[in-house]
């Protein structure tokens, strides 16, 4: 496995695959996944002539499984190591879910020259928990639900989550897909309890706002509407109004899971933005 070493000691797993001199796109997982999640579009890009780059984030996957260190100041500047490692240059980084916060972080963050373009897909900026200047967020008792859930059985609720809301497989109608389901379970259950609770904690209470105000770099914005884990309303369109240079892209009925159930549909916008 290609691993790369921080400067505290943690193991990175990432892959890269694609001509060194290609545009690189480095794409960003959710939680609790790892760069497993983005095998599709990685296959889609790479068959293009792109280097494509994915990462498992500290804790998950196959990276160390990491007791402290699990939260968006510590993930992004793990990106910028392994970024500066690879020299990446223009490249373009695209992240889903807890991935968008952390490409957010890290793009505004980044030096001159590494970053040409973002995309933030189902992704938890601004800011997810509901709060005075946030009142159409999340209550806290939604997420210290899900940390009691994944306390008391990790297991059956990382068979919940993708069985349920994850892909609208709670929706009448829904053509539920097993091997997704179980896909998810896999990836989730490589990764380590403690850094996923930590993780909660990360996506939900990170506010991303002066984040999006820094970045100069295009920005597009995906959002299902149909969203059951980061709702629409209090996300993309609040996004988009904080950023520069940011485009929104609102998809009619989709889930939160929607490159993995939709890569048809989110492989050729991302595409025609890139090339754009």
């Amino acid at each position: 496995m290609t691993m790369f070493k921080t400067s505290d000691g943690t193991e990175i797993f990432y892959k890269d695959w694609g001509p060194t001199d290609a545009t690189p796109i480095m794409f960003h997982h959710g939680w609790p996944l790892s760069a497993d999640d983005w095998d599709n579009q990685m296959m889609f890009f790479l068959e293009r002539g792109y280097r494509v780059i994915a990462h498992d984030r500290r804790g998950h996957g196959r990276s160390s499984q990491t007791w402290r260190g699990n939260e968006m100041d510590t993930y992004a500047a793990d990106v910028a190591a392994l970024t500066d490692a690879l020299d990446l240059k223009n490249a373009i980084h695209i992240g889903h879910s807890t991935g968008g916060g952390e490409v957010a972080h890290y793009v505004a963050r980044a030096n001159p020259g590494r970053v040409a373009k973002a995309v933030l897909i189902g992704a938890v900026p601004p800011i997810m928990i509901k709060t005075p200047d946030n009142p159409g967020g999340l209550p806290i008792e939604v997420f210290d639900g899900f940390r009691k859930a994944l306390i008391d059985n990790r297991a059956q609720f990382f068979l919940d989550v993708p069985a349920g809301p994850f892909y609208g497989y709670n929706r009448p109608g829904a053509k539920v897909d097993q091997g997704i389901i179980q896909n998810w379970w896999r990836q989730g259950m490589m990764g380590g309890a403690k850094a996923h609770h930590d993780c909660i904690k990360a996506f939900s209470e990170t506010d991303f706002t002066d984040d999006l105000k820094r970045i100069d770099v295009p920005v597009l914005v995906m959002h299902g509407d149909d969203d059951q884990i980061v709702p629409y309303a209090d996300s993309a369109p609040l996004s988009v109004k904080l950023l520069k240079n940011g485009t929104l892209k609102t998809y009619e009925g989709l889930p939160h899971g929607l490159c993995t159930t939709h890569p048809d549909i989110v492989n050729p916008d991302l595409l025609a933005f890139i090339e754009s």
